[in-house]
């Protein structure tokens, strides 16, 4: 299984969303608080090639995007291929 990073905020309902998927796959993923740590902030940024909306979720090195595009992958029947590697 590849490593899951996903970038968020608090209040974020597609950051929610997004877990939500992950979490009903049975995937387990490290969370960045981007609202509380600045230093994440810039990492997302220089990672994503400076989207600065949250989600951003990366699995392993493929940056997916964020929430519509997870669920995009998902419909397509690609996201699970990408989680094993």
């Amino acid at each position: 299984m590849q490593n899951v990073e996903i970038y968020t905020s608090p209040l974020c309902g597609f950051c929610h969303a997004a877990k939500k998927l992950l979490k009903d796959k049975g995937v387990s993923f490290a969370e960045y608080d981007i609202s509380r740590d600045p230093a994440k902030r810039q990492e997302m940024l220089g990672r994503s090639s400076g989207k600065y909306t949250v989600p951003q979720i990366f699995v392993g090195a493929t940056h997916v995007g964020g929430c519509d595009d997870l669920y995009a992958l998902d419909r397509q029947g690609k996201l699970d291929p990408l989680l094993v590697g």
